[in-house]
């Protein structure tokens, strides 16, 4: 790997880093957020919105503005808008305006899903290049970057920093790491020949040719599943664990944390697993380790066994996402296109998942609601051959005729 390739591989782990720092640093502060609003539970529901809102507004765009732009300024504008955002949900905090906080948010969002393609498809080219996997260790580096956040967030918290100093150093170091990062990265990747590729009769029939794709569907079943299964413990783990196996909040908590710290070993270590056995074994495997997993959170009595299964499910929701959005990158033309795609059902879990299994809980309780996610990764076990059987590793060491296009640039 040459040297510029190395710079580059590491201007991605940053831009990972960036948005996973920058999200548990916000999630560890959201109670001194609400007090220094004084919103109600229902109010914080509205401002939280926001960030739904604007995820949503950027995984729409992002496809289309890769196709248009490529994926360095893209990757640049949505780093950008992470970095403002917590210094506007600072100042926000500090002012007492909700509304402030909310903006905050939506940039936020808009950040996250408008980077989302840009950076897949970098990352996807970057595999090409080095004849490595590198996808899941750059999702393994947003893991690390949530558990850093969540750590300097606690520090925080117990040392009583305010709220808008402990944002506001978050978005000084965040832009500093992404002047660092996004020299090293190049211009052109993903950017489509003929400039948007929504625009033209040709262009409009590629699109269409994406949507009927059937293995790129099948991919996005298994990123909508796997995602789902790791929105869904990011949302209820802690609280299914006290309501649902009568765990104390502390104990709780710490289920969660080795669910978070399984997910970010999976991610780091599933680069290994993925060149040497390939992908259709490891996303199948992953799939079975959620399964289980969940299997054994929603129908054991055992809070102890309950607990240790939790770090079958982190392991098992690691690697599908990450997995999945490489096989689509490589799966055929318009790159962005097909990440796109695939990553827009991923957010779609991830947003609208979490609060159906809150409804099915409130009727049903969080244990039986879990039953949903637990069927959709049942099914990712079957989808798993979508993924090919070959690494992307050995996909992008074959001769440039005899592996699929992979990126019009």
């Amino acid at each position: 790997m040459d040297m510029d390739t190395r710079r580059r591989r590491t201007a991605l782990f940053l831009f990972f880093l960036i948005p996973g720092l920058s999200m548990s640093s916000w999630v560890t502060r959201t109670p001194d957020v609400r007090d220094q609003l004084g919103a109600s539970t229902a109010q914080m529901g509205l401002i939280l919105f926001g960030l739904s809102v604007g995820s949503m507004i950027g995984i729409l765009c992002s496809g289309t503005l890769v196709g248009r732009f490529g994926s360095r300024p893209v990757m640049g504008v949505a780093t950008v808008l992470i970095t403002v955002s917590m210094a506007v949900i600072g100042l926000g905090a500090m002012a007492s305006s909700a509304p402030l906080v909310t903006a905050g948010l939506l940039l936020f969002g808009a950040g996250m899903g408008g980077g989302e393609v840009a950076i897949n498809v970098d990352g996807a080219e970057v595999e090409r290049i080095t004849a490595r996997t590198v996808l899941p260790t750059l999702h393994g580096f947003f893991s690390l970057g949530t558990v850093v956040g969540a750590a300097i967030g606690i520090l925080c918290t117990a040392v009583e920093v305010p709220v808008q100093w402990h944002l506001i150093a978050v978005a000084v170091v965040t832009t500093a790491m992404f002047g660092y990062a996004i020299r090293a990265v190049p211009s052109g990747v993903g950017k489509a020949s003929g400039g948007s590729p929504m625009e033209g009769s040709a262009d409009g029939a590629s699109k269409a040719k994406v949507w009927r794709d059937r293995q790129l569907l099948l991919l996005g079943g298994i990123i909508l599943a796997m995602a789902l299964a790791e929105g869904a413990a990011n949302d209820w783990l802690p609280l299914l664990m006290v309501d649902g196996h009568d765990m104390d909040p502390a104990l709780g908590s710490a289920v969660f944390t080795g669910f978070a710290a399984a997910m970010t070993i999976g991610r780091f270590v599933g680069g290994y697993f993925i060149g040497r056995f390939g992908r259709k074994p490891v996303v199948r495997a992953s799939a079975v380790s959620a399964t289980l997993g969940i299997a054994l959170v929603v129908f054991s009595d055992s809070a102890a066994l309950a607990s240790a299964a939790v770090l079958f499910w982190g392991l098992g929701a690691s690697l599908g996402f990450p997995v999945a959005l490489s096989a689509a990158g490589d799966s055929g033309e318009n790159p962005a296109a097909r990440v796109s795609l695939v990553a827009m059902l991923g957010y779609i879990a991830f947003l609208v998942g979490p609060p159906c299994l809150g409804f099915l809980g409130e009727h049903y309780g969080l244990r039986t609601a879990m039953v949903v996610v637990l069927a959709f990764t049942t099914v990712a076990v079957f989808l798993a051959p979508a993924v090919g059987a070959r690494s992307s590793a050995t996909v992008a060491a074959q001769p440039e005729g005899e592996r699929p296009r992979q990126h019009c640039e």
